[in-house]
């Protein structure tokens, strides 16, 4: 006999998420409207957040999910997606800033100034602007739930990922800090950390037959990972379920960084 539970619901929450119009993004808004939010579908192309947010609907019913173009790069670009989440939607609840980038593949020592710059700015600094725009809202209900997108990448150096890298785990600093000064007042702030993930973002990490075999022999799961893996992590940590989790870097890596 099943018993109902409330555990998972999001019914009534509002969620709002960067770098949602492919992949990682795309599964966690999905995950998250499949158990009852109201999502904002945010990346720097419009067309391809509308024809999420469309697929969302027709699945999830009318409303449940709006779409907003928004380039994290620029403060006024996510005070205004901010702007139009409250006016569409409400005040936010979950926030998951899952947007990033990486223009540069190779050695520390040749790394060009402006990919350096890029990388931090985008990668941290944005994060750091948005949580400060959307944490008001958390703080006046004494509820609310963020997730930054980190990435395993944030453990070990790195031959040619070095700067992000660095900025992955400049990204969990971040985390950890904001679920310190936020905790008292409801809020939890948690990075995801996504091992090698079947995505077009990680596409050159994967796509050739020495690179996946690779991989598989390496993960204890014996497979790359999928967007869709991370459907369920968001809706935990979005949800009542995990209350009392906070400041944590939760790896989804298929056992390939395990704790020692």
């Amino acid at each position: 006999m099943s018993v109902e539970t409330k555990l998972f619901d999001l019914t009534g929450k509002v969620a709002l998420l960067t770098g949602a119009s492919k992949g990682m993004g795309q599964a966690m808004a999905e995950g998250l409207a499949e158990h009852g939010a109201k999502v904002v579908i945010s990346s720097r192309k419009l067309d391809q957040c509308e024809a999420v947010a469309e697929g969302i609907n027709s699945r999830c019913g009318a409303g449940t999910a709006i779409a907003a173009a928004c380039n994290i790069g620029y403060k006024e670009q996510l005070e205004a997606l901010v702007e139009i989440t409250r006016e569409r939607l409400g005040p936010i609840d979950v926030l998951v800033c899952n947007a990033g980038v990486n223009p540069f593949y190779g050695s520390m020592s040749e790394i060009p100034d402006w990919a350096f710059d890029k990388i931090m700015s985008s990668n941290v600094k944005s994060n750091h602007w948005l949580c400060q725009m959307v944490a008001p809202d958390m703080i006046a209900k004494g509820s609310g739930s963020i997730m930054i997108t980190s990435s395993t990448g944030a453990f070990a150096p790195s031959e040619v990922l070095g700067a992000y890298n660095i900025s992955k785990l400049a990204d969990i600093a971040l985390v950890r800090n904001l679920a310190m000064e936020w905790g008292p007042k409801g809020v939890r702030v948690n990075a995801i950390c996504p091992g090698l993930i079947k995505t077009d973002f990680a596409r050159a990490l994967w796509d050739n037959e020495e690179a996946a075999a690779r991989v598989n022999q390496m993960t204890p799961l014996r497979r790359l990972g999928e967007a869709e893996d991370l459907k369920g992590v968001a809706v935990f940590l979005a949800a009542e379920a995990s209350a009392y989790v906070t400041g944590q870097a939760l790896a989804v890596c298929g056992g390939t960084h395990m704790h020692r």
